[in-house]
């Protein structure tokens, strides 16, 4: 079939080499930087990269986190392609005990501790499983250091969902949907070593907000600065949380009438422009979406060939610009292109 994981595999491989390298470029560059702090006094505050000095890179704290992740899971996947990168020696100097104990103690400031929620903390997880789950010597180091950070996070997630009574649904960082959908798979990790809490919690919260939603609203979108389609990552969300049995009705009542042309591709006008370039990784986080409900759909079913069809429209329109582009679509793309074609079924 047409854009199957197979298909996907074989364009990430011929990428591997190049998207770790862009990866750890960006992850790597200090400036420009989108920096965070909310001052409670006139004491000085310091330099961003004295503040996060393992995720200082790529313009913002969750795309470092991101362009890690890129990296480990590609070293991971392709080790021969990437042996020759140099991300290894690079992350080694970013992940130490001293930078990951200044990287815990910024969430420990006043008015800090709900930063980056759910978004990056979503893909600190992501980048903390992919650690944890790899039988390698240097990501058993890595993963080790993590754990305090990532504890955090859980431990936070556990406690905010009780209090989160409406989802966000909007296509941009505080869409709840994508961000549990990113530490679904962590949640899983800790639920095999004894502890469901936060899966119990984000299956809990998924159904109770969206178990009733029919005839998504797709022609709201694109809205303006999407990267994500709210449409679809409530579906994806949905169909870990509920049952194989159950999900395909919930999709039936959720995206009535489903085909190849549903979602318009979005078109993106000026990719220098930072919220305007959002407008690609809705493209490839859509592709994504529809590549994870394709395998979650009964065999068989005709809807299967129209997601496909409509992913692989979606991936070739953004997927040239992953590398080689204006740096406000570098430094984060590249993340989707490997959630999209890495992704295992």
């Amino acid at each position: 079939m047409a854009f199957d994981q197979a298909v996907r595999w074989g364009l990430l491989r011929e990428k591997a080499a190049e998207y770790v390298d862009t990866a750890m470029r960006c992850a790597t560059q200090t400036y420009p930087v989108y920096a965070f702090n909310i001052p409670t006094d006139d004491t000085p505050i310091p330099l961003y990269r004295e503040q996060h000095p393992a995720f200082y890179g790529s313009f913002d704290w969750h795309s470092c986190v991101e362009m890690h992740w890129v990296a480990v899971r590609l070293l991971r996947l392709f080790p021969e392609e990437t042996v020759d990168s140099g991300a290894r020696a690079i992350i080694d100097a970013l992940i130490t005990p001293e930078n990951m104990a200044t990287e815990r103690a910024f969430f420990d400031l006043p008015f800090h501790g709900g930063w980056e929620r759910p978004y990056g903390w979503g893909w600190y997880l992501t980048l903390a499983v992919e650690l944890a789950t790899w039988d390698d010597p240097d990501a058993r180091r890595w993963s080790a250091l993590l754990e305090q950070l990532a504890s955090y996070f859980e431990e936070g997630l556990i406690a905010w969902l009780p209090k989160l009574t409406y989802p966000v649904r909007h296509g941009v960082h505080q869409n709840t949907a994508f961000g549990l959908t990113l530490a679904y798979r962590y949640a899983e990790h800790r639920a095999g070593h004894g502890d469901r809490r936060l899966l119990d919690a984000i299956n809990g919260s998924a159904i109770g907000w969206f178990l009733n939603d029919v005839d998504a609203p797709v022609a709201y979108e694109p809205s303006g600065t999407d990267f994500l389609s709210g449409v679809l990552t409530e579906a994806v969300l949905m169909s870990k949380a509920l049952p194989a049995e159950a999900f395909s009705p919930w999709f039936d009542r959720y995206l009535p009438n489903l085909a190849r042309e549903t979602f318009v591709l979005a078109e993106v006008s000026d990719p220098s422009e930072g919220s305007i370039a959002h407008l690609h990784g809705l493209n490839l986080s859509r592709a994504w979406a529809m590549t994870v409900l394709a395998d979650r759909l009964p065999t068989g079913d005709n809807r299967i060939e129209s997601l496909l069809d409509s992913a692989e429209r979606h991936a070739h329109a953004a997927l040239p610009h992953v590398s080689g582009s204006d740096y406000m679509v570098e430094h984060w793309l590249a993340v989707y292109a490997v959630l999209l074609l890495g992704r295992e079924a």
